[in-house]
């Protein structure tokens, strides 16, 4: 191990560790290509979520209790590919990030399940201020357009550009993660929704409010609870939607995280949280 990956992993230490103390291994975090959401990072957002990430810890399944807590990341690149396009046609990107462990007795089992490729899929969880159309370049965050993610426009995809990285919570090996390429918080006001609904079909917003909704369930309590909150949201308008979410959010806060959306629940159609391959 070179000394200067010693020397980064030790700013985090109360004591200098030896190269026999650590566990280092490397987890792509995200990339800037389309998801199944229909949703990507751009260019400046994955320069932030660079520098966000490092001293950020590893945990399992968005689990916030300290007992969870296994890894943390000391090193970042941000990685061009030229040999393979994204979607929309640029080169792709991927944010790569180096972590390390120190080897105890307790996570051997888990040291050997990375080396194995058993533990790999990762998502992450951090919050974007800003989600512009691809097609007209609106912030859905303060203004509305016409344009639906996942139609096409001219040939061209609809989607999200994920930008504007306010902050960079935590990221966590999951077991079935709901998307190939990044997770994401995403945050609305109660004024924002209501200006977005203006020009935005109310089924479309309702909609999406209602899998913010579950999403948050689940990371408050589960498949129960996140079961239980969808068939109440169905029932409900906008307005009602809005008082729900922001309960929902209240709750999550009080768990030390601001809307952190969990993605393990989220597997078949609720995706707004994504991981990494």
């Amino acid at each position: 191990m070179e000394k200067t990956i010693l020397d980064k992993i030790n700013k985090f230490t109360r004591r200098k560790l030896s190269e026999d103390e650590v566990y280092v291994f490397s987890v792509i975090l995200c990339d800037n290509d389309i998801d199944r959401d229909c949703e990507r990072f751009s260019d400046n957002a994955l320069e932030a979520l660079k520098s966000s990430f490092i001293g950020r810890t590893g945990i399992f399944d968005h689990n916030v209790s300290s007992l969870n807590q296994n890894a943390r990341i000391f090193d970042t690149e941000l990685v061009t590919d030229d040999s393979r396009q994204t979607k929309y046609g640029y080169p792709y990107k991927y944010l790569k990030a180096s972590a390390y462990m120190v080897r105890t007795d307790e996570n051997q089992n888990l040291i050997a399940e990375i080396d194995g490729g058993i533990k790999k899929e990762v998502s992450i969880s951090c919050s974007a201020a800003k989600r512009i159309c691809s097609v007209c370049g609106n912030d859905k965050n303060t203004s509305s357009c016409s344009h639906v993610k996942g139609k096409y426009y001219n040939g061209i995809l609809c989607h999200t550009i994920l930008d504007d990285i306010t902050d960079a919570y935590e990221w966590s090996f999951v077991a079935v993660p709901a998307q190939v390429n990044a997770g994401v918080t995403k945050k609305y006001s109660e004024s924002d929704t209501l200006k977005a609904r203006a020009d935005t079909p109310v089924t479309a917003a309702d909609e999406e409010l209602r899998r913010d909704i579950r999403r948050l369930a689940y990371f408050v309590g589960g498949r129960n609870a996140a079961d239980i909150a969808s068939l109440s949201a169905a029932a409900l308008g906008t307005e009602q939607l809005i008082k729900l979410k922001k309960s929902f959010e209240a709750q999550c806060g009080q768990n030390g995280i601001s809307v952190q959306l969990d993605c393990s629940d989220a597997h078949d159609d609720f995706t707004s949280d994504f991981s990494t391959k």
